[in-house]
């Protein structure tokens, strides 16, 4: 659910550049709120925690499974040691049981590190992905903000200029 929420403040961040008017003579600058950018990157930042909350979910989950199989395992274990303490102490039956005890604990363990790899995956994935969406989503702004700058310093070279020739204009008519 939180990496639907990311997704949407991107996509929301993606509109209003989208959105924004460009000035004149410029068609790949945008002008945009900049505390509209800011409270949609706070809202951005703070659905990160999320992603990061649901990836140690994840973890404690494998964490859990791997105690659980081993519980398992050793119940098993012990269980199979009983049952061949109370049958015939025969080294055939021993050997088979104990033998079945390490197959099942092997098994285990083979699928705790599978699980573990995969959670890791999962988490390495998500931390990517939750990652690069941040990092598209400054640059647009730091992209933003540098055209802002730069027709911001037109604007004001502008009206310099205009109120430089103002003066020379008054002292021509005199």
């Amino acid at each position: 659910m939180a990496n639907n929420d990311i997704n949407r403040l991107i996509d929301m961040l993606c509109e209003k550049i989208e959105e924004a008017k460009s000035p004149a003579l410029k068609p790949n600058m945008r002008i945009v709120d900049n505390n509209e950018m800011l409270d949609l990157l706070d809202e951005l930042r703070a659905q990160l925690p999320v992603e990061l909350k649901q990836a140690q979910d994840l973890m404690e989950t494998r964490d859990r499974f791997i105690e659980t199989a081993k519980q398992k395992a050793e119940k098993m274990i012990r269980q199979a040691e009983l049952e061949a303490k109370t049958k015939v102490s025969e080294s055939e039956i021993l050997y088979a049981a104990k033998e079945r005890a390490r197959q099942i604990i092997s098994q285990a363990e083979e699928r705790a590190r599978r699980l573990y790899q995969v959670a890791n995956e999962y988490a390495d994935d998500a931390l990517t992905r939750t990652e690069e969406a941040v990092q598209a989503a400054l640059s647009e702004v730091k992209e933003s903000r540098a055209r802002f700058r730069a027709i911001s310093a037109a604007r004001l070279q502008e009206q310099r200029d205009k109120l430089d020739r103002k003066p020379q204009s008054e002292d021509e008519e005199k």
